[in-house]
């Protein structure tokens, strides 16, 4: 299952899985001459072709999540579908280019500027003069009003998402002609370009009924390269035809068919060859890869398996099991003879249908880039350990965000820098990394913060007989009568590994810290040692299983204790600190989950416990994210060309509502501060771009340091599509191009930033 919708900017950012006081905040960078935004970290990946090497004609088959409960991208229902029928039939002022920056669309719009700013900000829009509704009516002024009029929220009988932007026009009215539309604002907004993306005709925004009902199983009217034929329910798919009334390219395909086909059995509909284009999951990448590398001529099995490789011999046996099998076959034992004889049939039967599989799979490839999307581990700051900012501010700084990036994305072949803004991605231009104000990780640092907050190393965290709770009520004077009873015999001089042998000062009685060094060096690399999964020589109970490191081996008094094992249990008021991370448990969950094992991990080199609960998808987001039922969970924010405006309500300071409740917006995490909402009204009401990147850097920063949330990595981008198929695939930040997609001429080839598959197209 995907955990990321990245729907229209108008509406509320969606949320997937796969989150103060004064704060001191460092320089930031983009007070530097150098760029901090720098480049996407990806290309798209949509094997690019130039329009004259497309066949015209032909249906593409592109798997969704689901058919959209609505059509009307405002309404709080609507999902990455009504998106994805939005971009392709309705028009879009702007579009986002390759670096996630909003660029004019000229099918639609000539010129838009801002023509004065005193006494009021106001924007001329020229459309372009082609342009019209599929029923032959210009698009004009009138649009543009009706749709600001249902989105302003002065009028509740719209049942709109929210009214960002739209609530500060004053008026819109016809200018020079007919084909100008100027827009008066009542206060300044930066991001005016969010606005009228998509645009719909004032046959649906117009009166409440037709906003709220007449664009939900259908849109009559549009005007985009496709129209929409038919939403039908019952075959789980939307049915998108050409526009006859199309002024720009004409499209390639005839037809777009959007079927909902659940992620874990899209392999199977590619298998059946029912699809041409599908998001897949990492294991899906790997059987198709398989699948599209060089094959050997005879028996037509893949050659190399994923990632170059030595592909297995058939259903994964070596050549000495298949010498032992032939001599069970061949042998005297009769009834051994006669079982080796089934299993081998069994064999050759599940050979075939891997071979005819996997040659149903060799015409398609798998095209990658990163998702204009990052996941991010959220800490509910609302009660709990976690609402103390020190504590917050330790767990932060005890992950190694990259690599958790390496984890997720290394395997992939796709870049594996950790995000390092929560209010752009690299490339975009409000990007800047901000983690500086947080710190890189550093446990010995984030043990002092648990420690000044109160969570120490302690015994027992339930009284029992004779003993005191853990933590900061335990009294020194009983540690000290504890520390009597030690009889002379108690220390023969010797060290046992996997055991800390602390003073209570923390350090060795050598008078070194636990990683063996003086008290001045920096442990920060601890986290880092102790979360190496890979290497095998250390389980996650931290202790040290590599040769000449088994637990309960004794060394000379003095040897430094293994780098990274796990701290002892912090504890505070008889209570452990103990976390409830919540993940989903569906099958396309897998990452997330793994990403959590690491986190625990890192987390238990500081003392800080983790209670793992996985629960189903559809009550994730719903019943425990948003409900606040959680201390640390894992879900994805999409990017967005315009974060002053949606950004705010992720990271704003939740206020008391009329009823008593507690409004939080988007802000989930439950962590906000005056200044971040400061600076992000600034950043949206400047016209001035560079100040407002700067307003959005100052903004970052202050959330990093905050630490309501941890900004992970950038989410893999996988797809599955027909070799042949041209400009389309994993497309990045860029709006795809609907008309431009299609299948190449034959011997013809598209564009791709690595080496196409040495398989000829599928005919």
């Amino acid at each position: 299952m995907s955990h990321v919708g990245v729907g229209p900017r108008a509406v509320m950012r969606s949320v997937a899985f796969l989150t103060a006081g004064a704060l001191a905040v460092p320089a930031l960078a983009g007070c530097t001459s150098e760029d901090p935004s720098g480049k996407p970290l990806a290309e798209q990946d949509v094997a690019a072709a130039a329009r004259a090497r497309v066949a015209d004609g032909g249906t593409l088959r592109w798997a969704v999540d689901s058919v959209p409960d609505t059509l009307n991208a405002f309404q709080s229902d609507a999902d990455a579908t009504t998106t994805r029928v939005a971009q392709a039939v309705l028009p879009s002022m702007y579009r986002m280019d390759g670096t996630g920056s909003p660029v004019r669309d000229p099918d639609y719009l000539e010129s838009a500027e801002v023509v004065d700013t005193e006494p009021k900000q106001v924007v001329v829009y020229k459309l372009n003069q082609q342009a019209v509704w599929s029923d032959g009516r210009e698009i004009g002024a009138a649009d543009f009003a009706a749709q600001w009029r249902a989105l302003s929220g002065k009028d509740s009988a719209y049942w709109t998402a929210r009214n960002a932007g739209y609530d500060r026009i004053e008026k819109i009215e016809r200018g020079a002609n007919d084909l100008e539309v100027k827009v008066t604002f009542s206060r300044p907004y930066a991001d005016w370009k969010a606005l009228f993306t998509p645009l719909y005709p004032k046959d649906v925004t117009g009166t409440p009924d037709a906003f709220n009902d007449g664009a939900r199983r259908t849109l009559k009217v549009t005007a985009g390269p496709f129209a929409v034929n038919k939403v039908d329910t019952k075959g789980d798919q939307v049915v998108l035809t050409g526009n006859p009334r199309w002024w720009g390219e004409p499209a390639k395909l005839d037809r777009i068919v959007l079927r909902a086909v659940p992620r874990d059995e899209r392999v199977s509909e590619l298998v059946a060859g029912k699809l041409d284009l599908a998001e897949i999951d990492p294991e899906t990448a790997d059987e198709v890869g398989l699948a599209a590398g060089p094959r050997d001529p005879a028996t037509g099995t893949p050659l190399m398996g994923p990632g170059g490789t030595p592909a297995p011999g058939p259903q994964g046996r070596s050549a000495a099991e298949a010498l032992r099998s032939w001599a069970l076959a061949h042998g005297s034992d009769e009834e051994a003879a006669e079982e080796e004889a089934l299993a081998r049939e069994e064999r050759r039967e599940a050979e075939a249908k891997a071979r005819s599989r996997q040659q149903a799979l060799s015409g398609f490839e798998v095209r990658k880039s990163l998702e204009p999307a990052y996941t991010q581990l959220a800490l509910n700051g609302s009660d709990g350990p976690l609402a103390d900012e020190r504590v917050r501010r330790a767990v932060a700084r005890a992950l190694d965000r990259g690599k958790l990036a390496e984890a997720v994305l290394k395997p992939l072949g796709l870049p594996t820098e950790p995000v390092g803004s929560h209010l752009a991605l690299s490339g975009q231009p409000a990007y800047a990394d901000g983690s500086g104000a947080l710190g890189e990780q550093n446990a010995k640092e984030a043990r002092a913060l648990l420690a000044d907050a109160g969570w120490v190393p302690g015994g027992p965290v339930k009284k029992k007989d004779g003993e005191e709770a853990a933590g900061a009520e335990k009294d020194k004077d009983d540690k000290d009568e504890k520390d009597g009873e030690k009889s002379e015999g108690d220390d023969d001089g010797t060290y046992i590994v996997g055991e800390d042998g602390k003073n209570d000062d923390g350090k060795n009685d050598d008078g070194k810290n636990d990683d063996g060094e003086g008290g001045g060096k920096d442990d920060g690399d601890d986290a880092k040692d102790g979360a190496d999964q890979e290497s095998g020589e250390k389980h996650s109970s931290g202790k040290n299983t590599a040769q000449g490191g088994a637990p309960g081996a004794y060394a000379p008094k003095g040897t430094a204790a293994p780098a990274g094992s796990a701290a002892a249990p912090l504890a505070k008021d008889g209570k452990a600190l103990t976390l409830r991370f919540v993940l989903p448990s569906g099958p396309g969950s897998q990452t997330l989950r793994t990403v959590a094992d690491r986190i625990t991990d890192m987390l238990a080199e500081i003392g800080i416990g983790t209670e793992i609960t996985k629960v189903p998808d559809e009550s994730y987001f719903k019943d425990h994210v948003a409900a606040g039922e959680y201390d640390l969970a894992l879900y994805s924010w999409p990017a967005s060309a315009f974060p002053a405006t949606d950004a705010r309500p992720i990271y704003a300071k939740p206020v008391p509502a009329a009823d008593g409740s507690l409004n939080v917006a988007q802000n989930y995490t439950r962590v906000g501060t005056d200044q971040v909402d400061q600076l992000f009204d600034r950043a949206m009401t400047t016209l001035d771009q560079k100040e407002a990147r700067d307003l959005l850097r100052k903004a970052d920063s202050r959330i990093w340091a905050a630490a309501g949330s941890v900004p992970l990595y950038q989410r893999p981008q996988l797809v599955a599509a027909r070799e042949n198929l041209a400009n389309a695939g994993a497309f990045g930040f860029e709006t795809p191009v609907y008309e431009d997609m299609g299948y190449l001429k034959k011997g013809a080839q598209g564009s791709r930033p690595s080496a196409p598959s040495s398989v000829p197209p599928s005919s």
